[in-house]
């Protein structure tokens, strides 16, 4: 008899008990980098490859110029026009630091080098620059991706319907020079980028329209040559073209800001390039 009361005491007990929850199939949102260097810029021993600028004042020609971007906002780069008119453009991407005068120098020896060619840098960080790694890991990792591809998106309507675009930049900037072929679909006929992070989406990569030179440190600590190695991979699996050019040197060694300059394989990755975007423009 006694049993009899227990099992009826729990049988009352269990069906008094509420109604357990389902589980949640809601994703949790997760805060995705501004872009895929914004991880890096929040690593200390990254922030530590780069040394800060020397001092350097651009006095050359070259003018500022603005336009829409389409997220409705206005973008600006400097830009250097072909001394003849043409549709042949170069868009030249800054490094971390932003637009300074060493990309402006940087971009007026391209200019020159090219010949009838615009050349426009693009201001990445609207009007902002960074003169410390503080800065400038600041700057790169408040760039929103969105706001990234506006201003791509941007310059490449300011070049015009029948431009054709080729693209070269430096740690940020040779990832956004990725970015730009990516972006800039049939328009776009060269790509150069110095040791930035590569796109690992493959399918991104298939849009590609056009080859690209990359230029690298086996030394670089920040995009190592592993992370070429898998680049290479990923764009023989889109089925596209990649040479790749590895120094040994660390990262950064083309920048003549940098102590860590590399002179002599900073004028060969040069003579590289030029040759390459010759090509290019025909």
């Amino acid at each position: 008899m006694r049993a009899i009361f227990i099992l009826a005491a729990i049988f009352l007990f269990k069906t008094n008990l509420p109604e357990p929850k389902a589980a949640s199939t809601t994703i949790p949102l997760c805060h995705t980098p501004a872009n895929a260097m914004a991880e890096l810029a929040a690593s200390p021993n990254f922030r530590m490859l780069h040394e800060t600028p020397r001092a350097f004042r651009y006095q050359g020609a070259g003018e500022t110029v603005s336009f829409p971007a389409p997220d409705g906002k206005t973008a600006s780069g400097f830009l250097l026009k072909s001394p003849k008119k043409s549709d042949k453009w170069l868009f030249v991407y800054q490094e971390w630091w932003g637009l300074n005068d060493y990309i402006k120098q940087e971009a007026a020896k391209l200019h020159k080098d090219l010949g009838d060619v615009n050349v426009l840098a693009l201001d990445m960080y609207d009007g902002k620059v960074g003169t410390t790694r503080e800065e400038a890991a600041k700057l790169m990792q408040g760039a929103s991706a969105e706001r990234l591809a506006a201003i791509t998106k941007g310059g490449i309507q300011y070049a015009g319907p029948n431009a054709k675009i080729a693209s070269i930049g430096w740690c940020f900037g040779g990832m956004l020079s990725l970015q730009n072929a990516i972006l800039g679909g049939r328009r776009v006929v060269g790509c150069v980028m110095y040791y930035g992070r590569p796109e690992n989406d493959i399918e991104k990569l298939k849009s590609l329209d056009t080859d690209v030179l990359g230029i690298f440190g086996s030394q670089d600590q920040g995009i190592p040559p592993a992370t070429v190695s898998k680049f290479e991979e990923d764009m023989k699996a889109a089925g596209k073209k990649v040479t790749i050019k590895m120094y040994d040197a660390v990262h950064a060694f083309a920048n003549p800001s940098n102590p860590k300059y590399d002179a002599n394989a900073a004028a060969d990755a040069y003579q590289l390039s030029l040759a390459y975007l010759k090509k290019k423009f025909g």
